[in-house]
């Protein structure tokens, strides 16, 4: 019972953690926003935070090998589990960091948009290997539910020790530095010593009880989680490569602020999407109550991105158009019935 309620415990502090995280993202969104127009096209002159996210990889990934060695050494499918989960985080990191570096290439020819939309294609692939390790470990854990077969707690303790060591390395390593990415892999990093800390006193109520079945409950419960944020991540990432409304903006509040500008008659043709979940997009026409010159024409337009940015709507594109003229844009995207009202 203790160990649930541990193990119950360690699983809220997760949660908290994740939505620390995501409040460090949108931070993160409107810190890198603040900083676009004095920066030309995102150059950095301290590249710390790529070294120490690198450092973290390097760890991480080191400790993953050993962990996989020791989870078949120990027979302990929970310590294979939470190998999985480190491999996806290596497989994060990793990913971070090589993608961090093909970003700086700025747009091209090739990619008018930039390289960062390439973040998307490292998270599919993260995917794709934690549901395989997961199905892998549910497999071998859910029948030793019915008949436990015992593990050596001795070696799952000292792994446990080691685990809660290098990850907190990894996370004091991140922890000085000043960037909030940093923060934000810190506390993805600190879920996982949370983990380890869960199969520490799991393998330390092993050992003095005989409870084998507790290694294969521990590692169905760290399964069932990774699974649940895999699944909400690729959920994600699948609505921003189908160039979905990112859920943040509601369009007809957005239409609703811009019509209180002045000179503005009406707005139609919005559409909004996000490169890589951070850097948003929008395009617009916008209907004028007169005609006017391009000097009042650029202060509408700076008017309406300075809007728009403070939403976090980074790239805005915007056509003007006068009361009554025909537009063939106008309810482009609907379907025939919608046209037909």
């Amino acid at each position: 019972m203790l160990v649930i309620i541990l193990l119950c415990n360690s699983i809220a502090l997760k949660y908290f953690l994740l939505l620390q995280i995501k409040k460090l993202i949108i931070m993160a969104n409107s810190h890198n926003h603040s900083h676009q127009h004095s920066h030309d096209h995102g150059h950095h002159h301290d590249h710390s935070d790529v070294k120490n996210i690198k450092v973290a990889f390097f760890l991480n990934l080191g400790f993953t090998v050993f962990e996989i060695i020791g989870g078949f050494l120990t027979n302990s499918v929970a310590i294979l589990s939470d190998a999985i989960h480190d491999l996806g985080d290596s497989l994060s990191l990793g990913l971070a960091w090589y993608f961090q570096r093909v970003a700086r290439k700025g747009r091209d020819a090739s990619y008018s948009y930039g390289y960062k939309r390439f973040s998307l294609l490292g998270a599919l692939i993260n995917s794709v290997v934690l549901i395989t390790g997961s199905i892998f470990i549910l497999k071998e854990a859910i029948p030793r539910i019915f008949e436990p077969v015992q593990t050596k707690a001795e070696g799952m303790f000292l792994l446990a020790i080691v685990g809660v060591v290098v990850n907190g390395l990894a996370v004091f390593r991140l922890k000085k530095g000043n960037t909030l990415n940093e923060r934000v892999v810190s506390l993805h990093l600190l879920e996982d010593v949370l983990g380890w800390l869960a199969i520490l006193v799991g393998s330390v109520v092993m050992y003095f009880f005989d409870v084998p079945v507790l290694d294969p409950i521990m590692s169905v419960g760290i399964a069932g989680f990774i699974l649940f944020n895999v699944f909400k991540n690729l959920k994600m990432t699948l609505r921003i490569i189908l160039q979905g409304t990112p859920a943040e903006f509601d369009t007809e509040e957005i239409e609703r602020e811009l019509m209180t500008i002045d000179g503005l008659d009406s707005v139609h043709d919005l559409h909004i999407w996000s490169v890589d979940g951070n850097y948003n997009v929008m395009t617009l026409h916008v209907v004028l109550k007169s005609e006017t010159d391009m000097n009042h024409l650029e202060l509408l337009k700076t008017r309406i991105r300075e809007m728009l940015s403070a939403k976090g709507i980074q790239h805005v594109t915007i056509e003007f158009e006068t009361a009554g003229a025909s537009c063939c844009m106008e309810n482009c995207c609907s379907t025939s019935s919608e046209s037909e009202k």
